[in-house]
């Protein structure tokens, strides 16, 4: 199940984050693993906005989260993170299924992320899920902008991909639901 995310969710987002972050240092990726998540402060404002949905497991607790900022028109995934324990289960694709809703509420195009391009549960995923690459010269100056701001944090650019998803609308003009 899929709910709006709540300011007193961050801290669990940020525990949610560190254990699945964790998976990095299994690829060569340590200091991905290592790096904190956002602050609570910044994660509750998220929720404040409508801009967080939290993935419940089985047992109701949170098992996953999204937050999205609005880029170059399009809704941009910020940050996507399942807990290892409860991947491939589908509360990812529901996750980017509630943020495509939102983005179609809003009039957005597309979806849009940066991510690794070389990590199996990064690029080779959200292209299951019906992302494409994006060239260099399809970045618009926000989009380019958060790559900027990526090589800033230290991630190596080459190692990082932008995509997108367009947002499915159906005769009404109204988003609908994708199953991939």
């Amino acid at each position: 199940m899929i709910r709006p995310g709540r300011p007193e969710d961050a801290e669990r987002l940020r525990e949610i984050e560190r254990e699945a972050g964790r998976r990095f240092a299994d690829v060569g990726l340590p200091e991905v693993a290592a790096d904190e998540p956002p602050a609570a402060e910044r994660l509750a404002a998220y929720a404040a906005a409508g801009r967080c949905w939290v993935a419940l497991g089985p047992d109701g607790a949170p098992a996953g989260y999204v937050v999205v900022d609005e880029v170059d028109g399009c809704a941009h995934v910020e940050q996507l993170s399942v807990l290892p324990d409860h991947q491939g289960q589908g509360l990812g694709r529901e996750l980017l299924g509630a943020v495509e809703a939102w983005a179609g509420g809003r009039g957005l195009r597309a979806l849009t992320l940066t991510t690794f391009a070389d990590v199996p549960w990064n690029r080779p995923l959200y292209e299951h899920l019906g992302f494409r690459c994006l060239a260099e010269d399809e970045l618009g100056p926000g989009l380019a902008g958060v790559r900027d701001a990526e090589a800033a944090h230290g991630l190596d650019p080459s190692s990082r991909v932008a995509m997108r998803r367009e947002v499915l609308r159906g005769p009404t003009g109204r988003s609908m639901s994708r199953e991939a």
